[in-house]
C-alpha cells in the first residue's frame, strides 16, 4: 500500500493517537517528516495540544520526557522521542523505528585536569551529577563500579567546577559543549536518536495493529528515500557493464530498450545524493545523454 494512501484506510470508531515533543528541533523535525510521508500535521494554533494528521490520525503534543510515559500508560498508540528518554523511562517500551534524526550520545565525563580519562582510573566512589539517573546508576553497576549519583535538573556541566561532583553523565552531540567547559569523555553510555515507540507487548487490536504497521513502512518510506535521487539516462549498449558497476541501484539498474533501438538503452536507477555531481560526470564519459535527475519522495524495497 503506498504511503501517500495511509490516512484513506477505513478505520471505523476510534483514533489512532501519535504522542510528539511538543517544542525545540525533535517538533519541527517530527512535523517535517510526518507531513512528507502523506499526514500532514493541521493544528488550529502553533500553541494546540493536539493536531489532526488526516484520517484516523491525531498527534498529541507532550513534553519529550513525557512521551514514553503516555505510550506505556496507552494514552497514545505511539510516540516519537529520543530513545535516551525511552531507556531512563524504564518502561516496557518498543522502538520500531530508528528515524535518523536527533542523534546524540549520552556519556560519562570528567574536569580535563582530573586525571580520569577511562573507568579504569575512577577510585573510591566518586560523585556523579546527572539528568539520568536511572541509567547512570545501571551503567555504572554494568561495569562493576561503585558511584554516588547526583541527580540534577539542569546545568549538568559546570558540576564538577562547583564541587558539586567528580563526574557527569550528559548527552553530547559533537563534543564541543563538553571541551567549552573543559570537560573530557571518559566513556560512552548510550547511543541516541529519535525513533518511533510503541508499547512492547503486542496490540490486540487488529485494526490498531494494522494501522501501526502502516505508519511504520510509511514514515520508513520516507526516511529510505532521504540522501537519494532517480537518475535516467541514454547510454550506449556496450558500456553497460560499466554503467552497472556506476549505478548498482536497490538492486541493479533498470535496462529499457529504446523505441528506435540502434546502439543506445535507456537507464534508470536510484544512486546516492551526496555524489550525483561525480555520477552524472563518469556517465557522461560514458557516452550517456539525455541525463536527468530527480529527487524521491518515498523508496518502499
Amino acid at each position: 500500500m503506498p504511503a501517500a494512501n495511509l490516512s484513506a484506510l477505513s478505520l471505523p470508531n476510534f483514533m489512532l493517537r501519535i504522542a510528539l515533543p511538543n517544542k525545540g528541533r525533535l517538533n519541527q523535525d517530527c512535523r517535517d517528516l510526518l507531513n512528507d510521508a502523506g499526514l500532514e500535521v493541521r493544528a488550529s494554533s502553533e500553541r494546540a495540544l493536539t493536531a489532526s494528521l488526516g484520517g484516523e490520525f491525531e498527534a498529541i503534543f507532550v513534553r519529550a520526557q513525557d512521551i514514553p510515559e503516555f505510550v506505556a500508560d496507552g494514552a497514545a498508540d505511539a510516540g516519537i522521542t529520543g530513545w535516551d528518554l525511552v531507556a531512563e523511562s524504564e518502561r516496557a517500551l518498543e522502538s520500531r523505528l530508528d528515524l535518523e534524526f536527533g542523534r546524540c550520545r549520552l556519556v560519562v565525563a570528567s574536569r580535563e585536569e582530573g586525571g580520569i580519562r577511562s573507568l579504569a582510573d575512577m577510585q573510591g566512589s566518586p560523585r556523579v551529577a546527572t539528568v539520568f539517573p536511572n541509567m547512570t546508576k545501571r551503567f555504572f553497576a554494568t561495569a562493576g563500579k561503585t558511584v554516588q549519583v547526583v541527580p540534577v535538573s539542569g546545568a549538568v556541566e559546570v558540576a564538577p567546577h562547583l564541587g558539586i561532583a567528580d563526574l557527569i553523565v550528559d548527552l553530547t552531540s559533537t563534543g564541543s559543549t563538553l571541551k567549552v567547559n573543559g570537560l573530557r569523555e571518559v566513556a560512552t553510555v548510550l547511543q541516541s536518536s529519535a525513533r518511533l515507540i510503541t508499547a512492547a507487548a503486542p496490540v490486540d487490536d487488529e485494526p490498531r495493529r494494522r494501522f501501526l504497521d502502516e505508519l511504520v513502512r510509511a514514515l520508513e518510506s520516507v526516511i529510505a528515500a532521504r540522501g537519494k535521487r532517480y537518475v535516467m539516462a541514454n547510454v550506449p549498449r556496450n558500456r553497460l557493464d560499466e554503467v552497472k558497476k556506476l549505478l548498482p541501484g536497490i538492486s541493479g539498474p533498470t535496462i529499457i530498450d529504446l523505441m528506435n533501438g540502434g546502439t543506445m538503452v535507456a537507464v534508470h536507477a536510484v544512486a546516492p545524493s551526496a555524489t550525483i555531481y561525480k555520477t552524472l560526470i563518469a556517465l557522461k564519459q560514458l557516452g550517456g545523454e539525455g541525463i536527468l535527475v530527480t529527487r524521491i519522495e518515498r523508496l518502499m524495497a
